[in-house]
């Protein structure tokens, strides 16, 4: 008996070694390919996406018809933690303003400052390094590009609510691609100052796919774009930043490019769980395109992370051991459009039933009609309770918390952020693997 399991052991070593040697192989191939320094650098953050809103996704993306949960891109890529507490005299609650300044100088500030220490001074940024180096830079959000977590990135002011003058602002940031909303914010004399410059402007999303070059302004909606869950299909983070890495990976010299899912945080600040699991789809699809890049690109680090948390999402609520997804599968548009669509609708009781998936009980309906009368703030308030009460999810805050939130990476050097660090040691670990000035 002895021997027959020598026997088989001695077998199963001789078939499972040529596979070892061959996977060995192609691991050794990979990294002799690419670089211990990147020459591109991807940074995306989730506004607002603390660990509770990938942990949600998984279940919200999982196939109800296998035994497993399946992985998501976030759990494939998940590297460490970051602390985003901000400078002492805010506290240890960030706002996005003092977190992207975390992240984009390696500084803590206070609360509104955007790229300024706590004294209003300014702060270099990575993109004003990579402009240093020759590099490009580029950024594609979900937001206005002049909101809080891009204006970091790009500019300096002592208030992120300067949103007029941060929009000047970029003229002087030699910045290659901007791309999202914010067309409130340029007005006709600004738009031709950028063509002065040299910038290409253009408005409607279906003008993106010829643009071949930069410098490219890209303002496609009077602020924010919409909510993924009323835009089907379209895919607009995906295609922002396939087109971004097009144009910027065109210099030689190598890019900065940030992507920023916005409106996780504007879902979290809302409590409204439809939303967040919607903006959630579409920054993993555009996580994956920058995956799929760096996989074709091995001189391209890709670092994913989120500014913060928003909400205190919490997956159960009410003593209840159960979270049901299914429901926010079934949703055909956000709750601010049903909500909308309730309050212009006739028979609004039919058509409602019909978006949600389910039919609300007599008692669910009394509450919706209540809260129908008062408008349709309160509605669209009305439909997020009743989807929370249904798949047992619950809030904590309509604003931000202090939880750690989650790092992913991939390409040179991403095992550099490996475990627990605070968000400003994700700024400086990028400036550490930097090329140098160029000399004037």
């Amino acid at each position: 008996m002895k021997f027959q399991r020598a026997s088989l052991w001695l077998l199963s070593v001789s078939l499972l070694l040529p596979l070892a040697l061959v996977a060995n192989a192609e691991t050794a191939s990979v990294l002799t390919k690419a670089p211990s320094r990147p020459k591109n650098i991807v940074i995306m953050i989730g506004d607002g996406m603390g660990p509770s809103y990938t942990t949600a996704y998984r279940y919200f993306k999982d196939n109800p018809d296998t035994e497993e949960v399946e992985q998501t891109v976030f759990d494939r890529l998940l590297v460490g933690m970051a602390s985003t507490y901000p400078a002492g005299v805010s506290g240890y609650v960030t706002d996005s303003a003092a977190a992207a300044t975390a992240l984009a100088t390696g500084v803590k500030t206070y609360n509104g400052a955007i790229s300024v220490d706590p004294q209003k001074q300014p702060l270099q940024t990575l993109f004003e390094k990579a402009k240093a180096r020759g590099m490009s830079t580029g950024v594609a959000v979900t937001s206005q590009i002049n909101h809080a977590t891009p204006a970091a990135f790009l500019s300096h002011n002592d208030s992120r609510k300067h949103y007029d003058a941060i929009a000047q602002s970029y003229l002087d940031t030699d910045a290659d691609v901007l791309l999202g909303g914010g067309q409130d914010y340029f007005p006709a004399p600004l738009l031709a100052k950028f063509a002065a410059k040299g910038y290409r402007h253009i408005s409607h999303f279906d003008e993106l796919e010829a643009v071949t070059a930069p410098k490219l302004l890209g303002l496609f909606a009077p602020v924010q774009l919409p909510w993924a869950l009323d835009d089907p299909g379209a895919e607009r983070l995906s295609a922002m930043t396939t087109k971004a890495l097009a144009l910027l990976s065109q210099n030689q010299q190598g890019f900065v490019l940030l992507v920023e899912g916005s409106l996780i945080d504007w879902a979290g600040h809302g409590n409204d769980i439809a939303s967040a699991m919607g903006e959630m789809g579409a920054f993993a699809n555009a996580v994956e395109v920058v995956e799929q890049f760096v996989r074709q690109h091995p001189d391209t680090l890709m670092l994913v992370t989120a500014d913060h948390n928003t909400g205190g999402l919490s997956i159960g609520a009410e003593g209840k051991y159960l979270w049901e997804p299914a429901i926010l599968r079934s949703l055909s548009a956000s709750p601010d459009s049903l909500a909308k669509q309730a309050m212009e609708a006739e028979r609004w009781k039919e058509a409602l039933g019909s978006h949600l998936g389910f039919t609300p009980d007599h008692d669910e309906f009394l509450l919706l009609a209540k809260a129908r009368m008062q408008g349709q703030e309160a509605m669209s308030g009305a439909i997020k309770h009743l989807i929370d009460k249904r798949t047992h999810t619950g809030w904590t805050t309509s604003g931000h918390t202090a939880t750690d939130v989650q790092v992913f990476a991939a390409g040179p050097a991403a095992e550099l952020f490996n475990g627990h660090q605070d968000n400003t040691d994700l700024a400086n670990k990028i400036f550490s693997l930097m090329p140098k000035p160029k000399k004037n």
